[in-house]
């Protein structure tokens, strides 16, 4: 009896193949069926073709009819098989991946992936285990579901077939932990391997000389002859895997091209945060107590991982401009992995998001894009979770309008408990050693009731304070922008007359929760506020600004005070550079924020790249902390 065929339900056949192709394999006459000794069933079509089932999953599967892959033949057979065995009943034994040996593991991937996944066991990494009918795995790069009991010739995952296989190894690991560790608990996230023998390094050396250099001679003084040593040191990261430290090396070059350009893109904030975040992964994964290296470094993030048929379904749209540029992202849900991706595109010019809704992106206008659900096969997502379309293979690409169904979205995405969320924010690692994931913190809220609306104008800005079932509250706040100029009119239409969802990125401010939309959602239709004309307007309340904390605006001129010395070199601070920190330390102080005070008055004493990100990283974690209403006055 081939209980592997009997166990396939048709989502599990769809997420083997596709959904089509079984609704074809389901019309097809039924097949002669007969089984041969060693287990492998054959279907003899009338008239036609003949498909072949050994046992080890359908890729070994074979059919005369010359289709390339799994074919409907080879469904139908599967089907035909499982009309027969009607009565059986189902299997009632326990079984977890967990279960799984490496020996059988080796059989199924071979020698080499397994060698791949023990170099990614010895960094570590995170996943989150779910105990489902069909047990799966959410890795940092993918998803695997375990489709059988036993048979890992019927394991899906939502990478190309063949390009990840190791993968599989990686998540039955990840079942073994949880199964010793929570072994009663239906869903639970775990941490894997990472076991650095005693006084490893952290691999970025050369990226912290490289940091160092900018911060004694400072952004202003710093000319082309820098590249090749950023080359260097961008490709020692990326052969050791080290994907967030390339990425801020990335970055912190971006802004060194941006000052020698003159471009409003560069920000001493942004190029001194670059710099602090390599010092605070160094040390986060050097210390005794080290967090997981993986998840600091991205040492088993892959730099792109192409899907397989992927369905894409569209949040939204955010327009911004930069420099006579115009950048359009579009927020995309991949339910498979519980992830958002962004696909992002830009234009020379000065357009508007209107303007924009009819450029082209792989043949479909932006519009469709942001307001559609994408199926494709040419899908390939990167190490940050952006997502391109690769060339050659557009025409494999479909796009279809979205209702704005987004109550079926998976739960990791879905917010229907806005005090879950809350503790689901408070809980993030802090932001300077946090995975470099793009749309992080993007999510679709469900809203139950809007409570108020009004308008600020001195800041242009749109809040309303929405529910969720529970009487949970949050804010939405949207800002105008000429790059969006219809995105509050399109947000208080909606809001006026019926908002069932909103998504966008989530955060905190002074303790509550706030939404910056990007999509809205009736239930009939998807709105996207960036790619609306600017309408006449709808009539709301006015309030006030109110002025911000003194904890706060202290924070961030001291911040400012010491991304300054980024930007023109320890070797060459101004004059009045002492007496200004000694300022900003007396108001630290006066605060009560002592420690910080204290890193700040030593950088004074000893302006050196030490004492400098002590001080810089300390007032960054504050400020965070400070925006999430959970800032400590030690």
């Amino acid at each position: 009896m081939r209980t592997d065929l009997l166990g396939l339900t048709t989502d599990a056949l769809a997420a083997l193949t596709n959904r089509g192709l079984v609704k074809r394999a389901g019309k097809e006459a039924a097949p002669d069926l007969r089984t041969d000794a060693d287990g492998t069933v054959h279907g003899d079509f009338a008239g036609g073709p003949t498909a072949s089932l050994p046992s080890g999953g359908l890729d070994v599967a074979r059919c005369t009819c010359g289709a390339a892959g799994v074919c409907r033949h080879v469904v139908a057979v599967v089907l035909a098989y499982q009309r027969r065995h009607a009565d059986r009943p189902p299997e009632a034994d326990a079984w977890s991946p967990g279960d799984v040996t490496d020996d059988e593991l080796t059989l199924r991937i071979g020698a080499r992936l397994m060698t791949a996944a023990r170099r990614a066991f010895e960094a570590g990494y995170t996943a989150r285990v779910r105990r489902t009918p069909a047990p799966q795995v959410e890795l940092p790069t993918a998803t695997v579901r375990f489709l059988i009991p036993g048979d890992l010739g019927f394991v899906h995952t939502d990478t190309v077939a063949g390009s990840r296989d190791d993968l599989i190894a990686l998540a039955v690991w990840a079942f073994r932990v949880a199964d010793e560790l929570h072994p009663r608990m239906r869903e639970v996230r775990v941490d894997v391997g990472g076991s650095p023998a005693p006084g490893t390094g952290s691999g970025l050396e050369r990226a912290l000389e490289l940091a160092g250099t900018v911060l004694r001679e400072g952004a202003a003084h710093l000319g082309e002859g820098l590249d090749a040593t950023i080359a260097d040191v961008q490709h020692d990261l990326d052969a050791a895997g080290s994907r967030w430290p390339l990425l801020a090396v990335g970055d912190l070059a971006g802004q060194l091209t941006a000052y020698r350009d003159r471009s409003a893109h560069y920000r001493p904030e942004l190029l001194a945060s670059h710099l602090a975040e390599l010092h605070a992964r160094h040390r986060a994964v050097i210390r005794p107590d080290a967090t997981l290296r993986s998840s600091v470094l991205g040492t088993t993030e892959a730099a792109e991982t192409p899907l397989r048929r992927a369905r894409l379904e569209s949040l939204g749209c955010r327009i911004r401009g930069l420099a006579g540029r115009r950048i359009a992202e579009v927020y995309l849900a991949h339910s498979a992995s519980a992830t958002v991706l962004v696909l992002r595109r830009e234009w020379d010019g000065d357009d508007d998001g209107p303007a924009l809704a009819g450029r082209r992106i792989a043949g479909i206008t932006l519009s469709a894009l942001a307001n559609g659900n994408l199926v494709t096969e040419s899908a390939v997502r990167s190490a940050s979770r952006t997502v391109r379309l690769a060339t050659g293979r557009i025409s494999k690409t479909t796009v279809s309008a979205s209702r704005g169904a987004w109550a079926d979205l998976s739960p990791s995405l879905l917010v229907t408990d806005l005090a879950a969320l809350g503790r689901e924010l408070d809980a993030l690692t802090l932001r300077p050693i946090r995975p470099r994931v793009e749309a992080e913190l993007v999510r679709v809220v469900a809203v139950s009731q809007v409570l108020s609306l009004a308008y600020v104008p001195g800041d242009q800005r749109l809040d309303a304070l929405i529910t969720d079932q529970a009487g949970n509250t949050a804010t939405i706040t949207a800002t105008h922008t000429t790059t969006a100029p219809g995105r509050l009119d399109a947000l208080a239409a909606v809001l006026e007359g019926g908002l069932r969802h909103v998504s966008g990125v989530v955060g905190r401010s002074a303790g509550g929760i706030v939404i910056d939309p990007i999509g809205l959602s009736t239930g009939e239709r998807v709105v996207v506020p960036d790619l609306e004309p600017a309408g006449a307007g709808v009539p709301f309340a006015i309030a006030g600004s109110g002025p911000s904390g003194p904890l706060t605006a202290v924070l961030t001129d001291a911040r400012a005070l010491l991304a300054e010395a980024a930007h023109h070199g320890l070797a060459r601070l101004p004059p009045t550079y002492d007496d200004r920190l000694a300022t900003a330390a007396r108001r630290l102080t006066t605060l009560g924020l002592h420690r910080i005070a204290g890193a700040v008055t030593a950088f004074a004493t000893e302006p050196v790249e030490q004492t400098w990100v002590d001080a810089y990283l300390r007032l960054e974690v504050a400020l965070d902390l400070t925006f999430s209403g959970a800032a400590r006055t030690s």
